[in-house]
C-alpha cells in the first residue's frame, strides 16, 4: 500500500501561487488602483494564513502517515511476517526507515539462529561427553567392586589393577582431548603464527608416534628438506600432524609403513601422510573429520574419534585445509596444505 501524499502537493502549489501573486503585486503596484490595492492586501494576508494552515495540516498528515507505516512495519516484524506497506524502491523517508528496520530484524534473526545452533551444539557435546565417559567410569567401578568384594590372588589383583590403570589412562586421554576440543570450538586457544622450520615441526609430530610404530614394526619414512619454512604455529601444527600420524599407525597392520612427504604446492606447502592401512571407503571421507566418529571396523580400536576432528580444526584456523584419498584395503593419504 503506497503512502498518500495528496495533501502535500496542493499546499506547495498554493504557496507558489501566493509568492507569484505577491511578486506580481509588487511589479504592478504603480498600475493598480487604490481601491483594488485595499482589497488585494487583506486578501493576500488571508491567503497566506490559509496556505500556512494547509501546510501545517499537510505536515501533520505526513507525520501521522509516517508513524502509522512504521508501527505497521514493527507489528509485522514482531509477528514474523513481511510488512505489507513496504515499498523498497520508493525514495521516501518511510521506505528508508523501513529498510533499516528490516536490516536490523534480519541481523536479530541471524543472531537468534546462531544462538539456537550454539545451544544445539552444546547439547550434542554434553551428550557425546557423557557417552564417552560412561564406559571407562563403569569399568573402573566394576574392577573396584571386584577387588573389594572378592579375595583374589596377587596375580589376579595385579591384573585388575592394571586394567583399572588402563581405564584411568583412557579417561585422562579423553579429558585432555575434550579440553583441546573445547578450546578449539570456543576459540580460546591462541595461535602464534611465525615463519619457522617445518622440518622441526614434523620431527616433533613423528617423535610422538615413533614408539607405537616401533612396537608394531611399522616403518616410518620422512622426506622433508630442512630449509623448508612456512608461517605456522609450531605447537598446534605438530599436534594436528601428530593426530594424523597416530591415526595412520593405529590402522596400519604390523609390518606396514607410514610415509611423510613435504613439497611446495602453489600458494601452499603440501604435507602428504601416507599409510598402508585398512583404508577408508569413499562415502566416509567427510565422516572421518566429524567429532567422535568411529567406523564400524574401528569400533574395537583404541581412541575416541577426536584426532582428525582436532587436526582439521587446527589446520583450518591457520588458513589451511586437509584432503583425503584412500583405497579400502590398500591405504590412505591425508594431505595437509599450509599457506606459504
Amino acid at each position: 500500500m503506497r503512502r498518500p501524499e495528496i495533501q502535500r502537493i496542493p499546499a506547495n502549489i498554493l504557496l507558489s501561487l501566493t509568492a507569484l501573486f505577491l511578486i506580481l503585486a509588487g511589479v504592478l503596484w504603480d498600475y493598480i488602483p487604490y481601491a483594488a490595492a485595499r482589497i488585494m492586501f487583506p486578501a493576500s494576508g488571508a491567503l497566506i494564513l490559509l496556505f500556512t494552515a494547509l501546510w501545517k495540516r499537510s505536515q501533520r498528515r505526513q507525520e501521522s502517515d509516517f508513524a502509522n507505516h512504521i508501527c505497521q512495519t514493527v507489528d509485522a516484524l514482531l509477528d514474523r511476517r513481511d510488512p505489507e506497506c513496504f515499498q523498497p524502491f520508493e525514495d521516501s523517508q518511510v521506505s528508508k526507515v523501513q529498510g533499516k528496520l528490516l536490516q536490523y530484524y534480519d541481523r536479530m534473526q541471524e543472531g537468534r539462529r546462531q544462538s539456537e545452533q550454539d545451544k544445539q551444539t552444546i547439547q550434542e557435546l554434553v551428550s557425546d561427553i557423557s557417552h564417552q565417559v560412561k564406559t571407562p567410569v563403569a569399568n573402573i567401578r566394576m574392577f573396584t567392586g571386584i577387588l573389594q568384594e572378592h579375595s583374589l590372588s596377587r596375580e589376579k589383583q595385579a591384573e585388575f589393577l592394571a586394567a583399572m590403570a588402563a581405564q584411568t589412562d583412557k579417561l585422562d586421554f579423553l579429558m585432555q582431548s575434550l579440553i583441546k576440543m573445547s578450546r578449539l570450538e570456543t576459540g580460546t586457544f591462541a595461535l602464534h603464527m611465525e615463519d619457522g622450520s617445518l622440518y622441526n615441526t614434523i620431527a616433533e609430530a613423528v617423535n610422538g608416534v615413533w614408539a607405537k610404530a616401533d612396537r608394531k614394526h611399522i616403518r616410518m619414512e620422512v622426506e622433508c628438506y630442512s630449509r623448508i619454512s612456512v608461517r605456522h604455529d609450531a605447537k598446534w601444527t605438530a599436534e594436528a600432524l601428530g593426530n594424523i600420524l597416530d591415526n595412520a599407525v593405529k590402522y596400519t597392520p604390523e609390518g606396514g609403513a607410514v610415509r611423510v612427504c613435504v613439497r611446495p604446492w602453489h600458494f601452499y606447502t603440501r604435507i602428504d601422510i601416507e599409510d598402508t592401512g585398512i583404508g577408508i571407503a569413499k562415502e566416509h571421507y567427510h565422516d572421518v573429520f566429524q567429532r567422535f566418529y568411529r567406523g564400524v571396523e574401528q569400533a574395537s580400536s583404541e581412541g575416541v574419534g577426536l584426532g582428525l576432528y582436532l587436526a582439521r580444526g587446527i589446520v583450518t584456523r591457520q588458513m589451511g585445509y586437509i584432503s583425503v584419498k584412500s583405497e579400502a584395503g590398500k591405504g590412505t593419504v591425508f594431505s595437509v596444505f599450509l599457506l606459504n
